[in-house]
């Protein structure tokens, strides 16, 4: 989970468990059921269907290699269509993709959820009550005129959110270290266009037209894709994130 560039800071990151991660959202501020963080245990039609609907947003998990570097550097070296009403930013602060994986699902969906007041969290750590709202609530607020290099740079001086970060990663089942090598990515639908969210590249990257309710099958053909670059890795993780509040079961 190596920074983009600028920053000696670094967190621990954080673990790719949907009960850490639904903690996390719920202690900044996103009811419980709006945004929901969920296994994906396949790529088979009938593994999709398990997982609850609708799919706001996917995080992605992969080994970084030699190759995805070296397919990122190319991509960067692309000028970039303007992507209107995609929420973005950088990653300046090592193994902080996991958050900023987080970050990019729900600043692309805040039209589509409600960010309520936070909880306090299974941590019993975190309460971020604010006369103002919700901490998500108001860090979409304060970075939305931003670009994503000042986003960036708010998130590495924001002391709330390593805080809440820590606190996430305390609450995860496995040791951490920040001697990883796996990097978290987001896809998002956004005006019928399926974006790749990497803060480690320049901008967003479009795969072509999409839809809430192909979401994720579009971004499982993408990740399917990087699976099959690297044969010889089994460190990949999908998570979904749905919305599961005034569903049915």
């Amino acid at each position: 989970m190596a920074e983009t560039a600028s920053s000696a800071k670094r967190w621990l990151p954080l673990e790719a468990n949907p009960d850490v991660m639904n903690q996390f959202l719920w202690g900044l501020g996103v009811p419980p059921g709006e945004a929901e963080c969920n296994d994906v245990y396949g790529f088979d039609e009938e593994l999709l269907e398990m997982v609850p609907k609708p799919v706001l947003a996917v995080l992605f998990l992969y080994p970084l290699t030699p190759e995805s570097e070296q397919e990122r550097l190319q991509q960067n070296s692309i000028k970039q269509d303007p992507c209107d009403g995609v929420y973005f930013m950088r990653q300046t602060v090592g193994n902080a993709c996991g958050t900023i994986g987080l970050l990019h699902a729900i600043g692309n969906i805040t039209s589509e959820i409600k960010l309520g007041r936070p909880l306090l969290t299974l941590l019993h750590t975190l309460y971020l009550a604010s006369v103002e709202g919700s901490f998500l609530d108001r860090f979409y607020k304060s970075t939305a005129s931003m670009d994503p290099m000042e986003r960036a740079l708010y998130l590495e001086n924001d002391r709330e959110m390593e805080v809440a970060h820590s606190d996430a990663v305390a609450a995860g089942e496995t040791e951490a270290s920040d001697n990883v090598n796996d990097h978290f990515i987001c896809f998002a639908c956004v005006n019928g266009q399926l974006y790749e969210l990497d803060g480690r590249k320049t901008a967003p990257v479009s795969h072509g037209p999409s839809s809430s309710s192909t979401l994720l099958q579009d971004a499982a053909k993408v990740i399917k894709g990087t699976i099959a670059k690297n044969p010889n890795s089994i460190n990949f993780n999908v998570i979904a994130i749905s919305r599961t509040v005034g569903t049915a079961a």
